[in-house]
């Protein structure tokens, strides 16, 4: 890995790319080797210019050995998913040109070469029904390293399908860039994308029709547990206008019109726009547009209590040219809420033939990192630390909204994970309150701060944190992520426009960990020794047992702590 040069040939068995290029660059990257194998290309992260369009700012990939090849597929900045390729042979080209406008790309890209139809590519596959499971390959066990596993879920008709990981565990990175799961809301990877999870999570997603596709792709780094999942379906709501369909994740809008509902109106696919006319929809029975939140012209508002994101879809019959007059448009509206089910409901104004409006929620996770690079996140749990460490702490917010910043609001420790009445504040009303606490600027949608282990944890052998976490958009100068720490006297004032609580630990000395594992180790001894009971009388016998099991407990205990975890996904509460 590292930033690479604009371009190079690439011969390795399989390589990462982190990419970081500015304005007006086309940079080509070959890979070829004589493997007689197929290549597998993932790019599980791209960040192009916010103003750029398909047009001006691209990767393109190529199915052989140069730009003259087949073009295999297009990756722009209103691709709705994590974008997987493959070669026909053992060659492959990627050319990434960017439009003149100052502003840092950045992309991570990885690619290996697989044998198609070999038993390390046996993952996957079909699932139909009302209900089912799942899981990744070796689960519980550590899941092979690159991998790519795509199961197709189909439910009967008319009804929508819920997911849920009852247990997921993935190595964790910002972007979830390394090993992830994607969910897509349909038969295929080109349905729009509902969400990308990785890290340690119990995350649900619903579709908004009887089909879904889930897939595991992952490198040759850090493998762990995997994840278990299971489905079921629920009967579609009767919609009161006729096959219309609006759906919001923290990632994407995707709107479904049904081909007769159009032809009730008298219009077909080709007579449809979004605020962005380059924004083209996907046809198949139905005309399905599904692009990132902040893309494709889409306005965003703050409404005091959420955010909406607001899209329209013009239309005009064939022949004549899209205006937006009276009775010609279709509004949607994805209204960013909390404690809210996802349900659509449907307005007629006097401006536009309908207006959809679906409520979402973002997502939010927290973790602990090894130093302020907050770069190598921490991977196992409990989180063993000495008294005095310095603690590094990010909380991150999942979307494809660029323009969304993290405050840290509060953030207390408890002794138990159910958060009884023993308490102590680190930081409070964005006020720290231990002297050793020290929160970071701003950065994209992350919220970080540091912080020394505390003498909280003399007293308890676990400790939690239970943080308050706020977003705000950042291009509002009054928000309460620009108002900083806020006195008591100013609280009632300042009200919070999007926030949860989340809770990351358990936290433990290292002292414990040593006093468990010497406990070990004498049960151990212990075990191992086979004297003449006959030399003891049974005084002495009763002791040896007594304390012998002791141990045992206190080892099995601790063990079974261990299994804990110290990461926590959860969605944005607001008040």
């Amino acid at each position: 890995t590292g930033v690479p040069r604009c371009g190079a040939s690439l011969h390795e068995p399989n390589k990462a790319l982190r990419i970081e290029l500015n304005a007006n660059a086309s940079c080509i990257w070959q890979i070829q080797r004589n493997a007689n194998q197929t290549i597998r290309l993932v790019f599980s992260y791209f960040k192009f210019a916010p103003s750029s369009s398909c047009e001006s700012e691209s990767i393109k990939v190529f199915d052989g050995p140069s730009t003259d090849s087949p073009l295999l597929g297009q990756v722009c900045d209103g691709t709705d998913a994590v974008p997987v390729l493959e070669s026909s042979s053992d060659s492959l080209t990627f050319l990434i040109t960017t439009n003149p406008e100052a502003f840092t790309r950045n992309f991570f890209v990885y690619y290996y070469f697989f044998s198609p139809g070999s038993k390390t590519e046996n993952c996957g596959g079909q699932l139909t029904g009302p209900n089912g499971t799942f899981s990744s390959p070796n689960y519980p066990a550590p899941y092979p390293q690159f991998r790519h596993c795509v199961w197709h879920i189909q439910a009967p008709k008319n009804s929508k399908i819920n997911l849920k990981f009852q247990d997921f565990f993935l190595e964790l990175d910002r972007n979830c860039q390394l090993d992830f799961t994607a969910v897509y809301d349909g038969p295929t990877t080109d349905s729009g994308l509902l969400g990308k999870v990785c890290g340690r999570a119990q995350p649900t997603f619903e579709s908004s029709s009887n089909t879904m596709t889930v897939v595991l792709s992952t490198d040759d780094t850090n493998s762990y547990r995997g994840f278990s999942a299971q489905y079921s379906s629920v009967p579609l709501p009767g919609p009161t206008e006729p096959n219309t369909t609006l759906t919001c994740s923290p990632y994407s809008m995707r709107i479904v019109l049904s081909k007769s509902y159009l032809a009730s109106l008298g219009f077909k696919e080709a007579d449809l726009q979004l605020n962005d006319p380059s924004c083209r929809p996907v046809v198949t029975d139905s005309v399905i547009f599904s692009f990132p939140l902040a893309s494709c012209g889409t306005i965003k508002k703050d409404e005091g209590d959420s955010i909406t994101y607001t899209n329209t879809i013009s239309l005009a019959p064939a022949g004549s040219a899209i205006t937006r007059q009276r009775g010609t448009e279709i509004i949607a509206q994805c209204r960013m809420k909390n404690n809210e089910t996802r349900e659509v409901i449907y307005t007629t104004t006097s401006n536009a033939i309908q207006k959809l409006t679906a409520r979402g929620r973002y997502n939010i996770t927290m973790a602990f990192y090894e130093s302020d690079s907050f770069s190598k996140p921490i991977q196992y749990s409990p989180y063993y630390v000495d008294l005095n460490q310095t603690l590094f702490a990010e909380a991150t917010l999942h979307s494809t909204d660029p323009n969304l910043q993290v405050f840290i609001d509060t953030c207390t420790a408890f002794p138990q994970p159910d958060f009884g009445s023993l308490t102590y504040d680190l930081i409070r009303s964005g006020c720290n309150k231990d002297d050793t606490v020290v929160t970071y600027p701003a950065f994209e949608n992350h919220g970080r701060f540091k912080f020394r282990a505390f003498r909280f944890l003399r007293s308890f052998p676990s400790v939690y944190l239970q943080c308050d976490i706020v977003i705000c958009d950042s291009n509002n100068t009054n928000s309460r992520c620009a108002r900083g720490c806020i006195s008591r006297q100013k609280r009632a004032i300042s009200p919070y426009t999007w926030k949860t609580n989340t809770v990351v630990g358990p936290i433990r000395l290292k002292r414990d960990l040593r006093a468990a594992e010497h406990s070990e180790s004498l049960t151990e001894v212990e075990a191992e020794k086979t004297p003449n009971l006959q030399q003891y009388n049974f005084y002495t016998l009763a002791f040896v047992v007594l304390i012998s099991n002791i141990l045992i407990v206190v080892a099995v205990t601790l063990k079974h702590h261990k299994h804990q975890v110290g990461h926590s996904y959860q969605n944005v509460q607001s008040p």
